[in-house]
């Protein structure tokens, strides 16, 4: 029935002229083909597309019939035979078919499908979809709508991130990248070619920048890249990211020119101007571009090599900062080996303190999850640069574990300064007190909390130890009558052999007042508080009940009675290791006073 509406349809259009077919005529073809698909009759669809004297109808109206045809080969449950038959349908469609038409129909055909038939449906439409390009005269709209298009439907599959999850490819999106590349090479190759550099082909290299800089935020930023060994080979985001590198040298942007372009306000290529909105996905894309090329070594020999590595670090930490800006912690981890990339081309102590001028060489540090990285960014900062990150860090931090590995910093620096490795005026004296008077303090005084800080406590306290055991007391209490005596005698010059000075002797009595005394306090407050706990949980263990306890300032509710008596104990051991530290360094300071006192009065 359905073949024979078709034939009487195609009857009656075949003594019209082109122009005078009628929108009934196209829905009713459309429906009696729809239905010869549907009812199996294939082999005689196709006798009536290739019939010679319906070219001018199929070629008009023929485009309805590719979502039956597509739909029909993406469903998996038909017949071998019936399959091959379609395929010969829609390949002469794809040939004989307005191609304005079919490239819109092709456009909604790769638009409607989710999850997994995502990729089923871009894996076949591709190659008809590229035939049908090269016949149009307007490629630079219709190339970039269709980019457009694949690009949409691909940044909703899934990125794989582990190798299995890359070699099973669920989605096909490693699939659908690699013919992605193959889709739009010739395109490019026709830039190549056209010397003419015409207004068609300038938007065209517009349009091919624009995907390009997708690509690199999609699914670029986020893929995870297989180790640079005999795999490395078959690793599919590491092909379509060297690919699309270098689409864009093709097209006459070296990626050198871009990544080094970052920063700019506002950004022109050619006829391409990017938008506020447009510029900030941007900087995805070009952070995405220097990952691939300095990490991943991509294409890394274009890069010009007399750049310094301090002028790429410089560079590269606008980048480093788009990717500890964002949440995901795959990009957070690109962020951080494209940092440690940058720092390890430079020598230690060699980053000069002007760097800090930088916001992002201020921000980065604090955003960092890895104190292994902190790590190496301090060694590579000068004194003065150390001394300024260490304040700031110390001052906006809110994590007792970073500031307690800060301090330890500080202890190593200040060590350094007192063995008289070198000259260092940034951890001795003056700006030593200075650093210090936001090292040796309780940030609400008695009332801080003391479990919560208790690893920056104990990093103060036994930096302040070991202030009193290494330092040379009498340098900072008796060095003026020493400079007055010297001076008498001619010798002022003398004075040079005399070690660093921290200043803590002077300093003895803030030191008290802000820290030691508060902490006496807060420590007398924190264990009557949690003795108290402990005794209320030892007679809700008794009469069985559950009740809640308060640690570090947060509630803890409905925690068994035995439980609860574990964490109160843990709290006061923090607090007696605390108390022990802290009375060592009061007995240390004692000593040390009266053996100064002593020696003074010797001098005079």
């Amino acid at each position: 029935m359905a073949v024979e509406e078709l034939q009487s349809i195609i009857k009656r259009c075949q003594i019209l002229e082109e122009q005078d077919f009628k929108e009934e005529d196209f829905g009713l073809f459309q429906l009696a083909g729809q239905r010869c698909i549907e009812e199996g009759h294939i082999d005689q669809l196709l006798e009536i597309i290739q019939n010679e004297k319906n070219k001018v109808i199929i070629k008009n109206m023929g485009w309805n019939l590719i979502g039956p045809v597509v739909r029909c080969l993406l469903c998996k449950d038909k017949e071998d035979a019936k399959r091959k038959v379609c395929f010969l349908i829609f390949d002469l469609l794809v040939k004989l078919c307005n191609p304005k038409e079919l490239l819109l129909g092709l456009l909604e055909l790769i638009e409607e499908p989710s999850g997994k038939q995502i990729s089923q449906s871009i894996l076949l439409l591709l190659q008809p979809l590229q035939t049908v390009i090269q016949k149009l005269h307007n490629k630079a709209y219709s190339i970039g709508l269709a980019l457009s298009t694949l690009w949409n439907q691909l940044s909703l599959l899934p990125v794989p991130y582990s190798k299995e999850q890359i070699q099973m490819d669920d989605y096909g999106l490693c699939q659908c990248c690699k013919a992605l590349i193959e889709f739009t090479k010739p395109f490019v190759e026709e830039v190549i070619d056209n010397k003419e550099n015409s207004l068609e082909n300038e938007k065209l290299k517009d349009e091919l920048l624009k995907f390009c800089f997708k690509s690199l935020k999609c699914p670029l930023l986020t893929a995870q890249f297989l180790e640079q060994s005999e795999e490395g080979g078959n690793d599919p985001f590491r092909y379509f990211a060297s690919e699309i590198i270098g689409f864009l040298s093709a097209i006459g942007h070296p990626f050198p020119k871009m990544i080094f372009n970052h920063g700019r306000k506002k950004r022109t290529w050619n006829y391409l101007e990017f938008e506020e909105e447009e510029d900030k996905q941007l900087a995805d894309s070009m952070a995405s571009l220097a990952y691939l090329v300095f990490v991943q070594g991509i294409r890394i020999d274009q890069l010009p090599m007399v750049l310094s590595p301090l002028y790429l670090l410089q560079f590269n930490m606008g980048h480093i900062e788009v990717f500890l800006q964002r949440t995901e912690e795959s990009v957070i981890s690109k962020g951080l080996e494209l940092l440690e990339n940058s720092l390890l081309r430079i020598e230690d102590s060699s980053l000069l303190y002007q760097y800090l001028e930088i916001k992002s060489f201020l921000t980065v540090p604090q955003r960092k999850k890895s104190l292994a990285m902190l790590q190496l960014y301090i060694n590579k900062l000068d004194s003065q640069g150390k001394y300024t990150l260490f304040r700031c860090l110390l001052n906006t931090s809110n994590h007792s574990g970073v500031e307690a590995f800060i301090i330890q910093n500080i202890k190593n620096q200040i060590d350094m300064s007192l063995k008289r490795t070198h000259n260092n005026k940034w951890f001795t004296g003056p700006q030593l007190v200075s650093l210090l008077d936001l090292v040796l303090f309780l940030p609400e005084g008695a009332e801080t909390d003391l479990l919560q800080n208790s690893d920056r406590i104990m990093a103060s306290l036994n930096l302040l130890r070991y202030l009193v055991i290494k330092d040379n007391e009498n340098d900072n209490q008796v060095s003026g009558v020493f400079e007055k005596k010297l001076m008498k005698a001619g010798t002022r010059e003398t004075m040079r052999w005399q070690s660093p000075q921290t200043g803590l002797w002077t300093e003895l009595g803030n030191i008290e007042n802000n820290f030691l005394k508060p902490l006496h306090i807060g420590l007398n407050m924190s264990k009557a508080h949690y003795e108290a706990e402990i005794k209320n949980s030892q007679e809700a263990q008794k009469s069985k009940d559950l009740c809640s306890i308060t640690v570090g300032g947060e509630e803890i509710p409905n925690m068994p009675p035995e439980m609860q008596l574990k964490v109160l104990h843990s709290a006061l051991f923090t607090f007696d290791l605390i108390e022990s530290v802290l009375a060592r360094v009061e007995e240390l300071i004692e000593i040390k006073t009266k053996s100064t006192s002593e020696e003074n009065i010797g001098i005079k």
